[in-house]
């Protein structure tokens, strides 16, 4: 099947753009889930429990100076190895979305592990927060040709995990029925830009919060004239140290401050793109023998 883009998408209100900052709380999981015996390096997973411990905290105080609702994804194990920190999000007026169980990767699972997955953070989340997600982002933005059709089954709306286009559209999943995807996109991502993790991640080259800034915001005002949908990821172990903050900040009242721009959590940029009655998409696996 030859690809087809997304179709154009209109924004509430008669606004230009749409923006949403995301923040995926991954704290130690992001670890663990394929260096289990990295649990035995106390400072390692100190580096990881910032995230929930202080970046949460301080990201949630700045979210409430500009009047912000945000979308914070969860990995269930993270829901219950840092209770507090979870329900504060809640508390704090915040969308919570799955982020997996311990930020499995997807890439060789068969299809009952993937739906133990899903299960599993379903049911921490529920447990530990008092919600039901309707959004779903995969570990690694690393999502399965069978993934759609695993999260219709459990009722999601929409998935954050697809890097084909400006804005949302509606993604089909076999047996006539789609969901709703939220592309992202690694240059919105402060992984790149800030994470070095001795023998697990990154080259030690740790970026200025001003070349982060500067490549966020040029994205964004470019985004924004062409009428797309800016998705920012951060995570709060990075994004949470004092400087990188007061850089977000410095974005976060920029967006917040822009009148054609809607602001939304993920969920509400779902429901609207679903209120569109988009036609769905078809996203096959591309035949390499072609």
């Amino acid at each position: 099947m030859t690809p087809a883009p997304a179709p154009p998408v209109t924004w509430p209100a008669g606004k230009r753009a749409a923006a949403s900052f995301t923040f995926d709380v991954d704290a130690e999981s992001a670890v663990l889930s394929t260096h289990p015996q990295a649990a035995d390096r106390m400072s390692l997973m100190s580096h990881q429990s910032y995230g929930p411990l202080v970046g949460v905290p301080r990201l949630l105080r700045m979210l409430e100076r500009h009047g912000v609702r945000a979308t914070f994804f969860v990995p269930g194990w993270t829901a219950r190895r840092h209770p507090g920190t979870v329900r504060a999000v809640v508390a704090a007026g915040h969308e919570i979305a799955h982020h997996g169980y311990l930020h499995e990767p997807l890439t060789g699972t068969d299809a009952a592990t993937e739906a133990s997955f899903l299960d599993k953070g379903l049911d921490a989340l529920e447990e530990v927060a008092g919600v039901r997600p309707v959004g779903y982002r995969a570990p690694m933005w690393e999502i399965t040709h069978r993934s759609p059709g695993l999260l219709a089954d459990r009722g999601f709306l929409y998935d954050s995990s697809l890097m084909d286009a400006d804005t949302p559209y509606e993604l089909a999943v076999p047996g006539g029925r789609s969901l709703v995807e939220v592309p992202v996109q690694w240059a919105l991502d402060d992984w790149e830009q800030y994470c070095y993790l001795p023998d697990i991640s990154g080259t030690g080259l740790i970026e200025s919060p001003r070349k982060a800034l500067e490549i966020w915001t040029l994205e964004f005002e470019a985004m924004r004239k062409e009428g797309g949908c800016f998705v920012l990821t951060t995570h709060p172990f990075l994004s949470g140290r004092p400087s990188r903050a007061a850089a977000l900040e410095e974005l976060v009242e920029r967006v917040a401050g822009c009148a054609d721009t809607w602001l939304a959590p993920l969920a509400d940029v779902a429901r609207h793109t679903r209120s569109l009655a988009l036609p769905p998409r078809v996203v096959d696996r591309p035949d390499p023998q072609l």
